[in-house]
């Protein structure tokens, strides 16, 4: 490492205690708190320059130095190498299986008079250093989707002729290798516009990541653990759809989602800042003013440490890692606890829906779709596997708990109690009245091959000939 030059102006208080005072060059090196030999190189310089003692009142300090040291030859530390792009292999280090050594070994296969390995790690790590240090992860391509709700809303004209307004709550998604981002609005945090505001997101980015990471809300995770935490069953059986699994970032550490946290903060800024001024009548408006200014973001904005925009990005690292999606979208459906009647049926926001008889003061599980679903699933809250459901053909994905499912072949009765009115039976499925009010449950016929069971269907075919008529 070079010397660090003297000051000018303890150089020209050097010269004035040789030339003036007339000391020795032991006196003015401890004056100076420096080497003689420091102080005897300075003199000989001054000789060599050919300036005269006392020196002129114009002649500046840089003036000085350039005379006593001359020009510099280059900027110090210069490389005599060709470096490579640091930028681009820190990017191909995101890719899977990818390391330094592979990048080395494809380097000097291009430049063999280019710098050896350890030389070559030690200014990629310099490199690195200059990159922003808080919390720094890896993310590898297609691996995790940071999720979480901005904590702005924006407001929604719902009425224009009363100038009512309700605000809107933004859900933002990225990918960890690219910080490709997504948003989208919806009225409320409930379950099911969590769950539609993901499958949102992966239309949006084409593909599924291996991993989801969200905040620990209690839409998504039920009960948060450092080691085991209990996921929303719904969440659950949404994330098994795609084929991806839930990582729940640990209960107060909002670092595990830092990629989250700042595309909220980009979110708010570029995108909510800019509309702030904009007057907005229906959802659609404001995700139609989302979207324009989400491909601002994505297509146009370079990132400055790689040089690349976010879309460039995803296109060269998340998207070839990136699982294919099912054919159907995933289909809301939440399950309840019922506890079936006497007449085994159970109430479904008004709605009541046969199981098998035997399962009669029992509380079950249901399955409950926005749609009207030829399979759906009514099975022992217990979780135990009674014997009608193991011949019914399961569902397109196992449930959290591992409950299969059913089909079922009869239509929801409505109106009074099913059972009770032999006009009830004939009636047709009604129309629902709330998002959540069609579900279906399964029935299966008893085993006729049992006496037991023969005997007693026997029994209840002379009750109900003997019983009267009802009018």
């Amino acid at each position: 490492m070079p010397t660090e030059r003297i000051v000018m102006r303890r150089v020209r208080e050097m010269l004035r205690l040789s030339r003036d005072a007339g000391l020795g060059l032991r006196a003015v090196a401890a004056w100076a708190d420096v080497a003689p030999s420091t102080v005897g190189e300075m003199l000989r310089r001054f000789e060599a320059s050919g300036l005269v003692w006392p020196l002129p009142l114009e002649l500046t300090d840089a003036e000085l130095e350039e005379r006593l040291y001359g020009v510099a030859a280059g900027r110090q530390g210069h490389r005599r190498r060709a470096e490579p792009d640091w930028a681009a292999l820190n990017r191909e280090l995101k890719k899977k299986h990818v390391t330094l050594r592979i990048l080395w070994d494809e380097y000097v296969a291009a430049d063999p008079q280019g710098y050896r390995y350890s030389r070559f790690c030690e200014l990629y790590r310099a490199f690195e250093a200059r990159l922003p240090v808080t919390m720094r992860q890896t993310h590898l391509g297609g691996d995790k989707l940071f999720v979480d709700y901005a904590g702005d809303l924006v407001p929604v004209i719902v009425d224009a002729r009363t100038g009512e307004m309700r605000r809107a709550h933004v859900f933002v998604a990225v990918m960890g290798g690219s910080s490709l981002s997504f948003a989208c609005a919806s009225w409320t945090e409930t379950l099911p516009d969590w769950i539609d505001a993901h499958v949102q997101a992966f239309a949006f980015f084409g593909g599924a990541p291996r991993l989801i990471v969200p905040d620990n809300p209690k839409v998504a995770v039920i009960r948060a653990s450092l080691y085991d935490p209990q996921v929303n069953r719904t969440y659950g059986e949404m994330a098994a759809h795609y084929g991806t699994a839930v990582l729940p970032a640990r209960p107060r550490r909002p670092r595990d989602k830092a990629k989250v946290e700042a595309a909220v903060r980009i979110v708010e800024r570029w995108l909510l800042g800019a509309l702030r001024h904009r007057r907005f009548h229906g959802l659609a408006d404001v995700n139609a003013a989302i979207a324009e200014l989400l491909t601002a973001l994505n297509e146009r904005r370079m990132l400055r440490h790689v040089g690349r925009t976010r879309r460039q990005l995803f296109e060269e690292i998340d998207a070839p890692k990136l699982k294919a999606l099912p054919a159907e979208p995933y289909q809301l459906a939440e399950w309840r606890v019922r506890k079936v009647s006497l007449d085994y049926h159970v109430d479904v926001d008004g709605h009541f829906y046969s199981v098998p008889f035997r399962h009669a003061r029992a509380a079950v599980e249901v399955r409950a779709t926005l749609r009207a679903s030829p399979r759906t699933c009514a099975a022992p809250a217990t979780g135990s596997t009674p014997r009608w459901l193991s011949t019914c053909p399961p569902a397109t994905g196992a449930t959290p708990t591992g409950l299969p499912s059913a089909s079922s072949a009869r239509r929801p009765r409505s109106g009074r109690r099913c059972g009770r009115s032999a006009r009830s039976s004939s009636s047709t499925a009604p129309t629902p009245s709330r998002a959540t009010a069609r579900a279906s449950a399964s029935c299966a016929s008893p085993d006729r091959s049992d006496p037991r069971v023969s005997k007693r269907l026997a029994c209840a075919a002379l009750r109900s000939a003997r019983a009267p008529t009802a009018r």
